[in-house]
């Protein structure tokens, strides 16, 4: 055989010994390698003789990214997520009411104390003691998943009834100035209504997230809600409580509100609710006095009136800055109810317009912060827990400071966080203590992420043995 090889197609003969020159193939011109050059197949376009060279067509670089599904752009749309400011605000202005309540507390209820015969310190001692209570109350609530608080919401709610029962029962129930709200015997007494508003607002937002969106919003949402808000305002208005009745319909009806449900049907029910509720609080004559004595307290000041009179001139003797803790005059016998419900008039003496402003100031922070974690949330259920909540002490705060401004009639609703009381203020801390949980939550796995990487997740299962690769969205 010749010393020469048969060269592969686009290759050239080459000599043995000879060394290899490089070359590219397919090339528009020819290669000379070696002895032998033999030219390669034109890739490009056809050149005539006198025709200039034409320069080869560039092609399109692949695209190494793929453009996001409808989907995540609209998911990149969506709020964006809960950062700790709405979570510290909600912590930072419970812990200022609270720790104003305290010796606000002391300063009331020293002179009460000392006329009962026991140390000025005995309420504020127990105070502090419901304090640190609900501190632990609060911090095991805002650990525990939404899904478990909605899975004892009935649990909770046949409870609060039961008890709002055993209120009247001979040997269990007990009377204080007037009114059977208390329930058990000695140092441990429990006030079935303040649990109540917590179990309304579990029981609402169960319901509208399971109903809220049914062709019958009437009949699946509206005449449930209406039912137990008569069964229990009924119960309630029989101890008797207005204040607490107030509360908890106003909790039933911001939440209608909130769902959405037709103006036209939660107008009607707010407006039977109302006439229902009018018609039971002229019933009896004491809360007849107390609404004539509203619309001119000083023609009553020394019967119906006497209180809201006593509590204007104690904010009206703090001025600006205040007379300091335990300076005010009005506590030495003159404002009754000083450390419970006229509470904020004690404050105004005490701290003066710079006070009371920063107690509204803290209420309505807790209000804004409250409404924007509802904002955010996107489970139906964990967001109505958090609007409920919300509008249950922000209605509760305004019920209390209205009536010791004279702008709301007397109700004797305590100041949250702040008045003197057990019941009250373990169940508004693990109120508190839901809301903050649900703020935490929302900080750690923000709704937004998750979003983005399930709609990630299932764009790559799509593409899967496509040429290219992915970029995501990043979350911002």
């Amino acid at each position: 055989m010749s010393q020469r090889t048969l060269a592969r197609p686009g290759t050239s003969h080459v000599a043995p010994g000879t060394r290899r020159t490089p070359h590219r193939s397919r090339a528009p011109y020819p290669v000379r390698t070696g002895r032998s050059t033999r030219p390669t197949r034109p890739t490009g376009p056809t050149v005539t003789r006198g025709t200039p060279r034409a320069a080869p067509t560039a092609r399109a670089p692949r695209a190494t990214t793929r453009a996001p599904s409808p989907g995540l752009r609209a998911v990149s749309s969506a709020p964006k997520p809960a950062t700790h400011l709405e979570h510290r605000v909600l912590v930072g202005s419970v812990f200022c009411l609270c720790l104003i309540g305290l010796p606000i507390v002391l300063s009331a209820s020293a002179v009460i104390s000392i006329q009962s015969g026991a140390s000025p310190y005995s309420l504020f001692e127990r105070q502090a003691m419901f304090l640190v209570l609900g501190l632990v109350a609060a911090l095991v609530a805002s650990r525990l998943r939404m899904e478990r608080i909605r899975r004892y919401r009935n649990w909770l709610l046949a409870g609060a009834l039961g008890l709002l029962v055993a209120v009247f029962l001979p040997g269990l129930g007990h009377n204080a100035g007037g009114s059977s709200r208390w329930i058990g015997a000695g140092p441990i007494q429990i006030q079935p209504s303040e649990l109540m508003k917590l179990a309304v607002v579990l029981f609402a937002a169960d319901l509208l997230a399971r109903r809220g969106d049914r062709d019958d919003p009437g009949r699946a949402v509206v005449q449930p809600l209406l039912i137990l808000l008569g069964f229990a305002g009924v119960l309630i208005m029989k101890q008797p409580d207005l204040g607490t009745c107030m509360v908890i319909t106003c909790i039933t009806f911001s939440l209608m509100f909130a769902a959405g449900l037709p103006v036209r049907l939660v107008g009607g029910a707010f407006a039977l609710t109302g006439g229902v509720g009018a018609i039971l609080a002229l019933d009896a004559s004491y809360r007849r006095a107390r609404l004539l004595s509203f619309l001119n307290p000083f023609a009553h000041a020394g019967s119906s009136g006497y209180q809201v009179v006593q509590s204007l001139v104690a904010l009206g003797q703090g001025g600006l800055q205040g007379n300091g803790i335990g300076g005010s005059p009005s506590t030495w016998g003159f404002l009754p109810n000083g450390h419970t419900d006229f509470i904020f008039a004690v404050i105004g003496s005490n701290l003066g317009i710079i006070g009371t402003m920063t107690v509204i100031g803290l209420f309505a922070a807790f209000g804004w912060a409250g409404l924007r974690v509802a904002h955010r949330e996107r489970d139906p259920f964990t967001r109505y827990v958090a609007i409920g909540i919300t509008c249950w002490i922000v209605a509760q705060a305004a019920i209390n400071i209205g009536g010791v401004i004279d702008a709301l009639p007397v109700t004797g609703i305590p100041l949250p966080f702040i008045s003197y009381g057990g019941s009250a203020l373990v169940v508004a801390m693990v109120g508190a203590g839901v809301l903050t949980g649900i703020a935490r939550r929302q900080v750690r796995a923000p709704v937004v992420v998750r979003a983005i990487e399930t709609e990630k997740i299932a764009v790559r299962a799509r593409t899967k043995g496509a040429k290219g690769a992915y970029v995501p969205v990043r979350a911002r």
